[in-house]
């Protein structure tokens, strides 16, 4: 629950009108085997109409699709078979949280992402069984290793963005309606490439955090190396302030959106599918080669990079 401090408190009690403070506490801690028993697996067909087979988690263990040590934890989608072409796609992981979550921040440590030709990954939450009435935030989700991060909301008809707004990236689309254009949905292209694919591997990949409240929705980034990522943020501290975090990178204000009407409570969801309705569909446009179906099916030693490495997830309310 949100915290308060005792001089706050004293001053409400006077009458006076102060701030709310943004102050959150660590209610999931989310690290190594924790994924285990925090997250359910999802063996269902990939509603994205992805080249994948989504597994349980006995089959992701013992196929080493996911593994955890003590501050580690890796999903990741296979990376030895070739595939029979009328058969079922290449194995994967599709996992959410057991718990449900409306206000709160969100904070992801991550080491390394997919990355390849045909991978579109994604960390995101929605209520599934009731989309996309419930809402979705794409916190983290690209294709084909086209830089940089992109984080979008996509929601039923009547919600849509401001065109000027405080953020550090570029926002596209201003429509959040799932039925407009595509379900592209509204979203801002994060400003730096160490954001997403190649590039953030290469930094040794960095932080998103995610706050959600009852009137604006907040995304923020920070490389590995990145000199202004809060110490609470960095060293995983038991309260964060969201507050003392400067610009975010995206910003979602409920201006021309009732969030109570558009967003109910989320599930996380960490996912890699491969191809599918996005990364297929712009597969040779993004300069990877031939058939995007058949370079998943033949081409196995591709996906050896296509892994996400979590140091941890951690979430406050």
């Amino acid at each position: 629950m949100k915290s308060f401090s005792l001089f706050a408190l004293v001053i409400v009690a006077l009458g006076f009108v102060v701030p709310t403070l943004a102050t959150y506490s660590l209610t999931d801690n989310i690290v190594g085997s924790g994924f285990y028993s925090a997250f359910e697996w999802e063996a269902i067909a990939d509603p994205t109409n992805g080249r994948v087979n989504y597994v349980d988690q006995p089959t992701s263990q013992s196929q080493n699709l996911t593994f955890a040590s003590s501050n580690t934890f890796v999903l990741r989608t296979d990376s030895r078979s070739v595939l029979n072409p009328s058969g079922p796609g290449r194995n994967s992981v599709r996992i959410h949280t057991k718990k449900t979550y409306t206000t709160h921040v969100a904070v992801f440590d991550v080491r390394h992402m997919p990355q390849g030709c045909g991978t579109w990954p994604a960390i995101w939450e929605t209520k599934e069984s009731n989309w996309p009435a419930g809402g979705e935030v794409d916190i983290v989700e690209g294709v084909n290793d086209q830089e940089p991060n992109a984080s979008t909301l996509h929601t039923t008809a009547g919600c849509s963005m401001p065109a000027d707004k405080s953020e550090t990236g570029v926002a596209g689309q201003l429509d959040c309606d799932t039925s407009v254009n595509g379900n592209t949905g509204c979203g801002v292209q994060f400003p730096t490439s160490n954001s997403y694919g190649p590039a953030f591997n290469s930094a040794g990949g960095g932080w998103y955090a995610m706050e959600r409240s009852s009137t604006y929705i907040k995304v923020w980034f920070w490389s590995r190396n990145d000199g202004s990522v809060p110490s609470e943020v960095r060293n995983g501290a038991s309260q964060v302030n969201p507050n003392n975090w400067g610009t975010p990178t995206a910003f979602f204000p409920d201006t021309s959106c009732n969030f109570p009407d558009h967003f109910q409570e989320h599930n996380i969801i960490i996912n890699l599918t491969l191809c599918g309705d996005w990364a297929g569909s712009v597969f040779n446009q993004d300069g990877c080669p031939g058939s995007c179906v058949d370079f998943v099916n033949n081409n196995p030693s591709a996906f050896e990079n296509a892994f996400f490495d979590f140091a941890a997830v951690r979430v406050y309310q």
